[in-house]
């Protein structure tokens, strides 16, 4: 009985902190307040903006077919919490549990969860990034400049960096009319995150709608005129190009700085936590007040054999957030794990790409329905005789059953006739993904090992 009186006096009376005012953030709040939690909530955020919607940034509002601030989320009920916007989170008094913030003041909790996001990896040379007509894409103060420069007709953009985030930037600069030139140091884009068969595509896309593609390449300067504007970018190969906009997509840095010398496992790769959402301190002990869901968290996943996986994904940080919340105010045995099968979606040059489970996992592929030169298909990835992952071009209704053959272990090949099997027995394709110890914007699935205490891993940007 004494646990349950301690439970109920934290859901009437319990101090809550939440440090990142962003979509997991959000829908955690929302769900401790559904789940009965009538005490103090305070949302502390780094912007000045209550939490909105990163995916159209790329997407509508650098169109221009929606501005900055209809990007807000819907609220699916009042949390009546206390926001302190604008005022990140400089550090982690866990003997204490307070959170202390950049103005110098402190929140205390009773439990605390960490939603602080990842933020875009900035161009290494400071001085080159600070140009005029350089950018990057994460924020809603992000996509305004960036519009506003694309509005303004620049003579060309180019883009460092053919991830997701920089192939959404590319399409939409085509659409616009203008024109753009996409730099990538691997061999095609979207190879970190789909590998070089559904690359090859990709870049056949991006070559169709304009795009001025150099795949093998890294941008080895940005030079500026005398009135700090980025006029020049010098590549790899020796040229270089004329350029009015820069946008650096190198992806992302997860949140975890402010978290230095808490005693926290937090590292570059994220905040580890167990399957229940609780963060771990860096001895490996998890902690029962701390929880962590989104982007920054790095957690063990059954299906993955309980590698740590990090995720940067829309669904995910939703689902991550609503367990979270849910284990924050549940006894021990009423915890529940979280199990979310990663899935990922892109529209670009008109087409719909959609993923689910870990294709970057996969070492083999096969087409299972449709074809690669029409842009639309199915491809299943398989990894030690099982299916891992799978993506579509549009051709999405078939995602779900895919998603069964994940969570079922079907074992690799699938066990039906496919598009691209002939009957004498032809074997999968190499997926050919790059070696993952090769920086790159890579995938939006990050797996990262067995261990909680993750602070060894370092990451030196190479020039891209």
């Amino acid at each position: 009985m004494h646990a349950d009186g301690n439970l109920e006096r934290l859901k009437r009376d319990g101090r809550i902190v939440v440090v990142g005012a962003s979509l997991a953030g959000l829908r955690a709040a929302e769900t401790m307040r559904d789940k009965g939690f009538t005490g103090s909530l305070t949302m502390i955020g780094d912007e000045p903006y209550e939490p909105y919607d990163r995916p159209p940034l790329s997407k509508q509002v650098l169109l221009g077919k929606a501005t900055a601030d209809h990007t807000a989320l819907p609220r699916r009920r009042d949390i009546g919490a206390e926001w302190r916007l604008g005022v990140p989170a400089s550090g982690l008094d866990m003997a204490g549990r307070r959170v202390l913030l950049a103005d110098g003041g402190a929140v205390e909790y009773d439990r605390l969860l960490i939603a602080t996001g990842v933020r875009a990896r900035p161009w290494p040379n400071e001085e080159e990034g600070a140009l005029s007509g350089v950018f990057v894409l994460r924020t809603r103060d992000d996509a305004v400049a960036l519009e506003r420069s694309l509005a303004a007709g620049p003579r060309r953009v180019l883009v460092i960096g053919a991830g997701f985030t920089g192939s959404e930037i590319a399409s939409a600069c085509r659409e616009r009319g203008l024109p753009v030139t996409v730099a990538e140091r691997g061999a095609a884009p979207l190879v970190g995150a789909l590998g070089g068969v559904i690359g090859e595509v990709a870049a056949e896309m991006h070559r169709e709608n304009g795009v001025d593609l150099r795949t093998g390449i890294m941008v080895t300067g940005l030079e500026g005129d005398p009135a700090g504007r980025v006029r020049t970018a010098h590549l790899s190969d020796g040229s270089s190009i004329e350029v009015d906009v820069v946008v650096v997509s190198l992806g992302a840095q997860r949140n975890t700085e402010w978290l230095a010398g808490s005693g926290l496992g937090a590292g570059p790769r994220g905040i580890a936590c167990d399957a229940g959402c609780r963060a771990f301190d860096i001895r490996g002990i998890v902690t029962d007040d701390i929880y962590v869901a989104g982007d920054v968290a790095r957690s063990p996943h059954a299906l993955f054999g309980y590698q740590f996986l990090s995720l940067e994904h829309w669904g995910n940080a939703v689902a991550q957030a609503e367990t979270a919340a849910h284990n924050m105010l549940s006894e021990s045995a009423d915890r529940r794990p979280h199990m979310w099968v990663p899935a990922f979606w892109s529209s670009q040059f008109g087409v719909n790409i959609k993923s689910v489970g870990v294709p970057s996992m996969g070492t083999e592929i096969m087409i299972t329905q449709g074809s690669r030169s029409e842009r639309h298909f199915a491809g299943v990835y398989g990894y030690q005789g099982r299916v891992i992952g799978a993506v579509t071009f549009d051709n999405c209704r078939w995602l779900p059953f895919y998603q069964q053959m994940i969570e079922a272990t079907t074992p690799f090949p699938p066990p039906f006739p496919t598009v691209d099997r002939r009957p004498e027995g032809q074997k999968p394709m190499p997926a050919d993904f790059p070696d993952p110890s090769v920086p790159t914007h890579g995938p939006t699935i990050t797996l990262s090992g067995y261990s909680p205490d993750d602070r060894k891993m370092t990451f030196t940007p190479a020039r891209h």
